[in-house]
């Protein structure tokens, strides 16, 4: 998978994405990611990107030209143009608060995309125009950030670990969170007593069909206590 991140403080990313197992799949070639500075597609000589709104009022909005000539810098073609298969046309992301909140079933949509091109806001926000040319408008959640950046990067992060080789054991993705639309089971570790606190013994009896029920249990328990709202269209265990 191909990543164009369209930004004014590209540096941003350059520490999230050199560590772990985001690092070792760019290494692997599993996915690669560009970061693309806006403000080189500036015509103006002081690399301006942003200026006052119309019609007044506080803050400054990014200008369309030099966004839009990064969308085609990037590959960007007439929104019109027909693809016999959707996942090989590039997708335009724009982060924003206004969006529709990300959740696994969307991070899921987006793996199977060859090329993500994620545009990452500031200030107020962009010119208006330039959404004439974005697929999706997608938000992390129903609060404001400096900018799309750390959005980015979460959108970025929940995606990769959806493709095949990212992590080690693909069936631990499976068992996450949210992947099956409930949460995951408590997990355990050495030692099997810690602080008078022992581990459940159906962990501990090898018997791996009472284990699986166990897990299947506590999950719904988990989702029943915590975030019941999952459980709605679940039957009852």
């Amino acid at each position: 998978m191909k990543i164009d991140i369209l930004t004014i403080f590209p540096k941003m990313f350059d520490s999230p994405f050199a560590e772990s197992l985001i690092k070792r799949a760019i290494d692997n070639k599993i996915i690669q990611i560009n970061t693309i500075d806006i403000r080189s597609f500036s015509k103006d000589k002081h690399k301006k990107v942003d200026d006052k709104p119309f019609g007044g009022g506080v803050g400054m909005v990014l200008k369309p030209e030099p966004i839009f000539d990064a969308l085609k810098n990037s590959g960007v073609k007439k929104k019109n143009k027909e693809y016999k298969n959707r996942y090989n046309k590039p997708l335009i992301i724009y982060m924003s608060p206004q969006g529709k909140v990300l959740n696994n079933k969307i991070v899921n949509n987006l793996s199977n995309f060859k090329k993500l091109i994620i545009l990452c806001g500031h200030y107020e926000g962009i010119d208006e125009r330039i959404m004439n040319f974005v697929d999706e408008e997608i938000s992390i959640g129903d609060f404001v950030l400096t900018g799309g950046e750390l959005p980015a990067m979460v959108l970025i992060d929940a995606v990769a670990r959806m493709l095949p080789g990212v992590v080690k054991e693909f069936n631990s993705v499976k068992n996450d969170s949210f992947y099956n639309g409930i949460l995951d089971y408590p997990q355990y570790t050495r030692p099997a007593i810690f602080k008078g606190l022992s581990v459940p013994k159906q962990l501990l009896s090898g018997n791996h069909r009472e284990i699986e029920n166990w897990r299947l249990k506590q999950a719904y328990l988990a989702t029943k206590k915590k975030r019941p709202d999952l459980l709605k269209n679940k039957v009852k265990i």
